[in-house]
């Protein structure tokens, strides 16, 4: 066993599932009518930084993974978790299910699924995420975020 403390990636992550329980829980809820899409970030970011590290994928996934990752990270992003809170995940959770989507392309779904912990499946989630994007963010912002994540690789 090793004694060093948990990842920053995985306190990241307790952090964002805490902020999100508050935010959706108790009589002060302040839930959204995309409430489960933005749930699921804690584990979708998860899901994109295990993905990264996994040398069965592409040296190119790889990176366009760890840009999602790293958008996920920045609280300065097209729609601000720093100003908005919890609802400013939307993009986040969008663009992740871009990269995933595209992941899933080329890359067996058993890879996918396997470093996934959510309670829905993972594809099902891609899918209503997708399916759900444009209304959630905008046409703008959403064509914005799929720029953005075309920006991440251009090397396929």
């Amino acid at each position: 066993m090793s004694d060093r403390g948990p990842s920053s990636e995985t306190e990241f992550y307790h952090r964002l599932r805490n902020t999100l329980r508050i935010w959706a829980g108790g009589d002060k809820a302040r839930a959204t009518h995309y409430l489960d899409l933005i749930l699921a970030g804690p584990d979708l970011f998860m899901l994109l930084v295990r993905l990264s590290r996994d040398r069965r994928l592409s040296r190119a996934d790889r990176r366009r993974l760890s840009g999602a990752v790293a958008y996920f990270i920045n609280p300065v992003d097209l729609v601000p978790e720093l100003i908005l809170g919890p609802p400013g995940l939307v993009d986040d959770v969008a663009l992740a299910a871009l990269v995933l989507h595209d992941l899933l392309e080329t890359t067996d779904p058993a890879i996918v699924r396997e470093h996934w912990e959510g309670d829905v499946d993972v594809l099902e989630l891609v899918r209503q995420i997708l399916a759900a994007a444009d209304t959630m963010l905008g046409g703008p912002l959403w064509r914005r975020l799929r720029d953005v994540a075309e920006g991440f690789v251009s090397d396929r």
